[in-house]
């Protein structure tokens, strides 16, 4: 019988769902035919094939090729699949063996003259092959990546000659190398960089250790870029997991997956004129926005109120369930989007109301719709909310004092209070549920009255109770781990909610 199955992998948003390329000869005119929903990528990848098939010494079928791209129902698009097309017109012509591509996975793009060229959302494909226990052919220039990931047999290929001859016996096709793993000692900007600013430093330490969102509010040139810049500095080193989780996103979105810093927390900075769609990601084909781009790290929102209201209002759904789920008429991609959301924005207009040193030329109705350009649920969500002043010139040039700590110090710290906090909860305090914060902040009497009274002076919201006692649970970490909090917790945790 003309038929061949060989197996490959689609790609929908960070799932690598399977296709089997069956393919079969039969007579009449001769002619390739290809179904199963296919985009017009796909389509033409016929003669792609065909000229591949020729320029690797290999005879095209002269009869009426049909290759079915199996689930029907499932988009495919993308040169993807065009290796796994040639083997099957190839095995079900009888050049190669059949039994050889049950067991093997196949990913690339073929060149015209049969070379094999890289395609996007490798990773996740490994990750998949990985559970079903395949083996996975992929071209070398996607040899990087796919080392990232072990316990899966990979093998690098350069043309479709090459995996040809590793199916007949005749020729090994190697493992891509090992990745190179990062010094955990170098994770980018040291936090002793920025001198001063002892209050903004305290808030950055207290986001890193609890996954806390933080808002940075000062005039220009105060430091607050400098800070957000260093906060990945400071953050827990990425598990292997979470590296590979991150690394998925980016082989989804083409991009480049650098093995000596696939450990280190992604920091993505998009401007303020950055459109809905880049921010959360979208398209006729949905492909990951900049908040799931720094999954498992940081985002940052410089001069926050230039942002479109409708832009910053997309954050508040992500914010709060760590995914993002695009729908379109055909198909639903969900891209996860657990990231820490670090803001900064000027008091006023011009910059500089209540510097001492600048005369600030706003008046109140001005001051007033610049800051109303941010809705205030998503202040809301936002755990921490400090001032940046403007540094004395004395301080700048002053020789280091051991308040300007180094990241290196920062992060011993952050380490252990974090460490705390998984062993209670098995996860950071800002992720913890209403429940366990019943049980893991609990107030005695004083405290709990004293508490709710400043509540309602403050006028806080429900979600804004829950998210200061989180961040009070961090303080009490970082101070010792206390099991109860006392009101210096409390009070440290409310002053961080003054907007």
């Amino acid at each position: 019988m003309s038929l061949a199955v060989t197996l490959s992998r689609a790609q929908e948003g960070v799932a690598a769902p399977q296709v089997m390329v069956e393919v079969h000869l039969s007579g009449g005119l001769p002619g390739t035919h290809i179904v199963g929903l296919p985009e017009a990528a796909v389509r033409e990848a016929r003669d792609r094939v065909r000229v591949a098939i020729q320029s690797a010494a290999f005879e095209y079928p002269n009869r009426r090729v049909t290759v079915n791209l199996a689930p029907a129902e499932l988009p495919k698009d993308g040169g993807r699949f065009d290796l796994a097309i040639a083997l099957g017109i190839l095995a079900a012509g009888g050049q190669v063996p059949r039994e050889k591509l049950d067991d093997c996975e196949f990913l690339g793009e073929l060149a015209l003259s049969g070379a094999l060229r890289g395609v996007s959302g490798v990773l996740p494909a490994l990750m998949r092959a990985r559970a079903r226990g395949r083996r996975v052919v992929v071209p070398r220039a996607n040899a990087s990546e796919a080392a990232l990931i072990s316990e899966v047999d990979v093998r690098v290929a350069d043309s479709l000659s090459d995996v040809c001859g590793w199916l007949h016996g005749s020729k090994d096709l190697p493992a891509p190398s090992s990745a190179m793993q990062q010094d955990t000692d170098i994770l980018g900007p040291d936090l002793s960089d920025v001198r001063g600013q002892l209050q903004a430093r305290r808030a950055l330490e207290i986001a890193a250790t609890g996954g806390h969102h933080l808002l940075l509010l000062g005039p220009p040139g105060t430091g607050k870029t400098m800070l957000a810049e260093r906060l990945p500095s400071i953050l827990p080193p990425l598990t292997e997991s979470e590296a590979l989780e991150t690394c998925a996103i980016l082989s989804v979105a083409g991009q480049v997956v650098d093995p000596q810093l696939w450990r280190r927390r992604p920091f993505r900075s998009p401007h303020h004129t950055a459109s809905a769609v880049a921010l959360v990601g979208g398209g006729s084909d949905p492909r990951p926005g900049e908040i799931s781009l720094a999954h498992n790290g940081v985002l940052f929102l410089d001069e926050l109120p230039e942002f479109s209201r409708h832009v910053l209002d997309v954050l508040r759904e992500p914010l709060e369930s760590g995914q993002i789920v695009i729908s379109r008429a055909a198909r639903q991609s969900t891209f996860p989007a657990q990231f820490q959301l670090v803001a900064a924005m000027n008091p006023c207009p011009c910059g500089y109301a209540g510097d001492p040193r600048e005369r600030c030329r706003c008046t109140p109705d001005q001051i007033q719709r610049y800051r109303n350009r941010v809705s205030g649920p998503l202040l809301d969500r936002i755990d921490l909310a400090v001032e940046v002043p403007r540094v004395p010139v004395s301080e700048i040039g002053a020789p280091r004092s051991r308040q300007d700590e180094d990241s290196a110090t920062v992060r011993a710290r952050v380490l252990r209070a974090r460490h705390q906090a998984l062993m209670r909860s098995g996860r950071p305090n800002a992720e913890i549920s209403t429940r366990e914060l019943e049980r893991d902040c609990a107030l005695g009497p004083a405290e709990r009255r004293w508490f709710d009274a400043a509540l309602e002076r403050l006028g806080l919201s429900a979600r804004a109770y829950h998210r200061t006692l989180r961040v009070a649970r961090t303080i009490a970490d970082l101070d010792g781990g206390a099991a109860a909090l006392d009101r210096g917790h409390l009070a440290e945790a409310l002053q961080y909610r003054r907007l």
